[in-house]
């Protein structure tokens, strides 16, 4: 229980999605660790393909999963009741307290939002019960006319809590005083009461040729600026939505080592291949054309919260066809998750899970069959590389630290299984993860965040580039992530009234 028996509140809204509303976030969960304070985050209701798994094997947003790291404390279902993970057809699966509960249309959606608006605000209840300080996130904008009576993210939530509201606009997308003032219009004035404080985010140039616009915000809303953060991109922290993803075009460099991740049209947990990017020496490219392909080093499926429907855009494509020549003529080939399944001979379907077909026959890059089945698999898990054949071969022994989020059981590759899993879900157990050909240049595994440990990583592009004889840049260290929430912090306390945020909040600094 915290010294104060209810946690002080703040909420980030933001006038668009992608304004930046969750790196604010990240960044005040830090300062108030920094000041001193216990913080937890949350955000009534997520929509992203990008999750993660939390030690007791819920399911939240992988946004939240950063911000819990950013305030210092484990991931936990409360900090993000409600995900929504977009399938086709226009519906979506609700992962609810961390468990799939249903999959719904928009308008079935709406029906079940009364009994979950009651478990959200149990959520927030108990963690401002446990904390001293709840930094709330919104999604999308506040001021959507035709989905406000449906809100259970923004200013509903605000209200519930009686929260002062950051309004975050996005600069780089120009408008920006069209943004601020035109949502601050759309608000109900009960609404408008809470925003404490606008926040320019993104911003390039000079901030003396703003000081003319400042005013005239403070003058037309009645509420400040609270600050001006810059640009950046020498900070790295995950990206929340797929928006931020590189194209197939940016392709400079051709003395790195080309790393051809595919960009599936439900691309999901995009962030395993960050430490790929912030490898010197080392091309990331999304391709989601035959014409993009070109010729890797090494090509990637990513995990998709939708497999079969993805496998068939891969046909539509033509990019299975360029995966397997590619494959045939040595360039390794990896899947994640349902990467992973899409490489093996067969895809099983006889309860409709993923899609109505009973039966989908897959790329045949490994020997193996997947089984969609209803009941989620959502784990943390600790494991050892067991194999040391081309990708791995200089790691066995290594250990890996990942995560698991798939709702299929593959078989047929026990035998030449590459990862034995230690732990899961805190739970000791001695299973099996993943398949290797025989040459070790197939790859598949269910382990998201696979390209995080180091050594597995090295040994992976020191495979791919050989081929042209390109070798990985030595460097000693990994990005630390903590190091990059405090320049986060450092940023944001640089070019935010920090001394209006504490005292919207009724909270000391």
């Amino acid at each position: 229980m915290n010294s104060h028996g209810r946690a002080k509140v703040l909420m980030v809204q933001g006038t668009s999605s992608h304004s930046g509303k969750s790196v604010i976030a990240a960044a005040l969960c830090r300062i108030f660790a920094q000041d001193g304070y216990q913080v937890a985050p949350f955000k009534a209701q997520n929509m992203s393909l990008n999750s993660f798994a939390t030690p007791d094997g819920g399911e939240i947003g992988r946004s939240q999963a950063v911000q819990a790291a950013a305030a210092l404390v484990a991931p936990r279902v409360e900090m993000n009741p409600v995900l929504l993970k977009p399938e086709g057809d226009r519906r979506s699966q609700v992962v609810l307290m961390g468990r799939p509960r249903a999959v719904a249309s928009a308008r079935e959606y709406h029906e079940l939002k009364p009994r979950i608006w009651t478990q959200i605000t149990s959520a927030l209840d108990q963690l401002r019960a446990e904390f001293d300080v709840v930094v709330m996130e919104g999604a999308g904008s506040p001021a959507e006319v035709n989905l406000k009576d449906h809100d259970i993210v923004n200013m509903r939530v605000a209200l519930h809590a009686n929260a002062p509201v950051l309004l975050v606009g996005d600069i780089d997308r120009g408008g920006i005083f069209a943004q601020l003032v035109g949502t601050m219009v759309l608000l109900e004035p009960e609404e408008r009461a809470l925003v404490c404080g606008h926040v320019i985010n993104k911003f390039r140039g000079d901030p003396s040729l703003l000081t003319s616009g400042l005013e005239f915000l403070h003058e037309r809303t009645g509420v400040p600026v609270a600050g001006v953060v810059p640009f950046f991109n020498d900070i790295h922290i995950p990206e929340e939505d797929s928006v931020g993803l590189a194209s197939d075009a940016e392709t400079e460099g051709a003395d790195a080592i080309d790393v051809a991740v595919m960009r599936l049209p439900h691309i999901a947990n995009f962030d395993d291949f960050d430490p790929l990017r912030h490898e010197a020496g080392v091309r990331v490219r999304y391709v989601g054309r035959a014409s993009g392909f070109g010729d890797p080093d090494l090509v990637v499926i990513p995990g998709s919260k939708t497999t079969v429907a993805d496998l068939v855009w891969l046909r539509a494509q033509g990019l299975d066809g360029r995966i397997t020549d590619a494959r045939h003529r040595g360039t390794p080939v990896i899947g994640i998750c349902a990467g992973y399944q899409i490489l093996g001979n067969e895809l099983m379907d006889p309860d409709g899970v993923e899609s109505s077909a009973s039966q989908t026959r897959g790329l045949g890059l490994l020997p193996t069959m997947t089984v969609f089945r209803r009941d989620k698999a959502t784990h943390q898990v600790r494991g050892q590389v067991v194999r040391d054949a081309g990708l791995l071969g200089s790691c066995r022994g290594a250990e890996v630290v990942a995560y698991e989020i798939h709702m299929g059981e593959t078989s047929g590759a026990d035998s030449a299984s590459p990862f034995v899993l230690q732990s899961r879900s805190q739970n000791e157990v001695d299973l099996p993860d993943g398949a290797l050909d025989s040459e070790g240049l197939t790859l598949g595994t269910y382990l998201h965040g696979l390209f995080h440990n180091r050594a597995v990583r090295r040994s992976i592009l020191a495979c791919a580039g050989a081929r042209r004889g390109l070798s990985v840049v030595s460097t000693e260290d990994d990005i630390d992530p903590s190091a990059e929430y405090d320049k986060l912090a450092a940023l944001v306390r640089r070019h935010l009234d920090l001394d209006l945020v504490y005292r919207s909040m009724g909270l000391t600094r």
